[in-house]
C-alpha cells in the first residue's frame, strides 16, 4: 500500500530535492543554507516543508541527530516505521526495515492499547567500513 501524496509545492520540492541530493541527513539549517539562492529566507519555510514531507512519508526525522533524511525506499509501505543505523565515525546513515522488531512492537502496543502513530528506530555505532579500517 503505497502512500499517495498530493503534488508537492515548490518549497516542498526544493527541500526534498536538497535532501535527495545530499544522500545523507541534513539539519533544517543546512537545508536553509543550501536553498538561500532559491528564495528561502526563514527557517520556518524549511520546517513547514519538512513537516509535510514527513507526513507524506518522503522524509524521516532522525531525532538523535536533529536532522532529516530522504526516505530510501520509494513507495515502501512502512512509512510509519523507519529504522536507521547511524555510524558515529563517518556519519553514514543506512535505512532498513527490521520486520521482526516491528512485529514485536506492534504486538506490544496492541496489547497495551497504545495507539501508535509513528516509530523511528535509531541504532548508533560503527559501520562495517569504519570497523575494518
Amino acid at each position: 500500500m503505497a502512500h499517495s501524496h498530493p503534488e508537492l509545492t515548490k518549497n516542498q520540492s526544493l527541500v526534498f530535492g536538497s535532501l535527495s541530493d545530499a544522500g545523507g541527513p541534513l539539519t533544517a539549517y543546512a537545508i536553509l543554507d543550501a536553498l538561500r539562492d532559491s528564495g528561502f529566507r526563514a527557517p520556518l519555510q524549511v520546517y513547514r516543508a519538512l513537516e509535510k514531507l514527513v507526513d507524506y512519508g518522503l522524509v524521516h526525522r532522525l531525532e538523535s541527530l536533529n536532522a532529516f533524511v530522504a526516505c530510501s525506499h520509494s513507495g515502501c509501505a512502512g512509512h510509519d516505521t523507519a529504522a536507521f543505523a547511524i555510524c558515529e565515525k563517518c556519519g553514514l546513515v543506512s535505512e532498513f526495515t527490521p520486520d521482526k522488531a516491528i512485529a514485536y512492537l506492534k504486538d506490544w502496543t496492541g496489547e497495551q492499547g497504545f495507539q501508535l502513530s509513528r516509530t523511528t528506530i535509531e541504532l548508533r555505532g560503527i559501520c562495517k567500513q569504519c570497523a575494518a579500517a
